[in-house]
């Protein structure tokens, strides 16, 4: 079959969609729980109690394993792990990228996975990790890009086809890769080779690596972030693009004792309270989870129930156009994750041409949501306004402002604007009462791009002992601007 995914709602990059595959639609944003073969923590059958729509497994483990690998042959693989639901299998790249080498050829296990009835096959890619040498990239992504031409070749009917985009650290071979696959026609687009950044707290060149592929792919194409478990990095991800994410991270996190939060991770031996309402934490205390025969099970199944519900946190800020705002909110639970929106805001262009023209109401979050795709439209749209005669600029206008032939509002991040729009999306924005000195300084550069376009009008800006900055001396300094500072008004 052919892929099909229909996007429904849309916020930044991110969007809410359906994936079609031959075993049912998935809604996305989604995590798949990465199911091993030979070791379940939890059964897949349950999985769906918990929120999962579909799985992910390794296939070159199960072909390796002569058991696992002659019931899946007879039965499939949906009867091998008892689910019914769309299954995407790995192809082995993993063990390649940890071994260095595997018992399996590309076009066998393309073979393979299509024998034992995966909804998404996965070719034998190279998963060329960071920092190598650009030399090596090339030529890792050379392999990669003739294996995944063979795999197209090998699979026209029946299984979807990933098309993962390599290209270590280096943005325009992921760039590249992607534009090269993009006219391939894969059926989902997985970003490969991003654990080690994430297991080293490089969020912020995940940032550069996710977008940077991005920009090679058709934007309508579904993607996959390999490796991305933990749900303190989903917002971020999806409102750079990322639809399909999968997590051992329930699993392997639960082994080592440790208990998941949507803002980082705890040891549950140093709980002395459950700061969550999932039915295990509801039925236990501390104490109670700490000291169980099955504690590992419990903590998986904790796990599983907080990323399913900031998938959903997610979805829902999609929905009400606040999905920048949220993953400002997630950001600031590392200061690693700081960093990367402060990455993710250098790609504010690319942002804004994705971003909904219209949505829910602008909250001001703090000196990064000055770089907000919104604030930036807004920079853009100054040069449409015309003003003529005499114009007042002030935070507060009110009724006593009559006398100039035109009022405008002053709000920081945007700036200057007629106060005929003040109802009008963003300009409606919740902003704090004292702005900081990256929204101030946006708005001055705004206000002084208006004036300037306007020669001709003379603008008076009323200003609030709490809007002075550095740049008023600039604003000051144009012929057609009086500035009066004014305390109380």
């Amino acid at each position: 079959m052919s892929s099909q995914f229909d996007i429904i709602h849309k916020d930044a990059a991110g969007r809410i969609g359906k994936l079609t595959t031959p075993h049912g639609v998935v809604e996305t944003p989604t995590v798949m729980p990465v199911i091993n073969p030979n070791i379940q923590t939890i059964k897949p059958s349950e999985m769906r109690d918990f929120g999962a729509q579909m799985l992910i497994t390794n296939s070159y483990i199960i072909y390796r394993k002569e058991e696992l690998r002659e019931k899946a042959l007879k039965d499939g693989l949906h009867a091998l792990l008892d689910f019914d639901g769309p299954i995407m299998t790995d192809s082995g790249s993993f063990q390649l990228s940890v071994y260095g080498d595997v018992e399996v050829t590309n076009e066998e296990i393309i073979d393979f996975q299509q024998k034992i009835g995966t909804d998404v096959g996965v070719p034998l890619d190279i998963p060329t990790p960071p920092d190598v040498t650009r030399e090596r990239a090339e030529e890792e992504l050379e392999i990669t890009i003739q294996r995944l031409k063979v795999a197209r070749e090998l699979v026209k009917d029946g299984m979807l086809l990933a098309g993962p985009v390599q290209g270590s650290t280096f943005k325009d071979l992921r760039e590249e890769c992607a534009r090269t696959l993009s006219e391939m026609e894969f059926d989902v687009y997985p970003f490969g080779a991003v654990v080690p950044l994430m297991e080293s707290y490089r969020y912020s060149d995940l940032v550069d690596v996710i977008a940077s592929a991005k920009k090679g792919l058709n934007p309508a194409a579904p993607v996959h972030l390999f490796g991305a478990g933990h749900p303190m990095m989903f917002a971020l991800a999806v409102a750079l693009g990322c639809d399909l994410f999968d997590s051992a991270a329930y699993a392997l996190y639960a082994k080592d004792r440790r208990y998941i939060t949507s803002r980082g991770t705890y040891h549950v031996d140093n709980l002395k309270y459950l700061p969550c309402s999932c039915p295990i934490c509801l039925s236990h205390t501390a104490e109670e989870l700490k000291k169980a025969h099955n504690c590992t099970e419990l903590l998986a199944k904790h796990n599983l129930y907080v990323t399913f519900e900031e998938v959903r946190e997610v979805k829902q800020a999609i929905l009400e156009g606040n999905l920048l705002e949220l993953v400002e909110q997630r950001c600031r639970s590392h200061p690693r994750m700081l960093d990367a929106l402060k990455k993710l805001y250098t790609y504010s262009e690319w942002l804004e041409e994705c971003d909904p023209a219209s949505k829910s109401t602008f909250f001001y979050c703090g000196p990064e949501s000055a770089r907000r795709p919104e604030v930036l439209r807004f920079a853009r749209q100054v040069e449409n306004f015309t003003i003529q005669g005499s114009a007042l600029i002030r935070a507060n206008p009110t009724k006593h402002d009559n006398e100039y032939d035109n009022v405008l509002i002053f709000k920081p991040p945007f700036g200057s604007y007629p106060q005929e729009l003040a109802e009008v999306y963003p300009l409606n924005a919740e902003v704090v009462k004292t702005p900081d000195t990256e929204s101030l300084e946006v708005s001055y550069l705004n206000t002084i791009k208006l004036a300037k376009l306007n020669p001709d009008a003379q603008f008076t800006f009323m200003l609030q002992g709490r809007f002075e900055h550095p740049l008023l001396e600039e604003l000051e300094a144009l012929a057609n601007v009086e500035v009066i500072l004014a305390h109380n008004y």
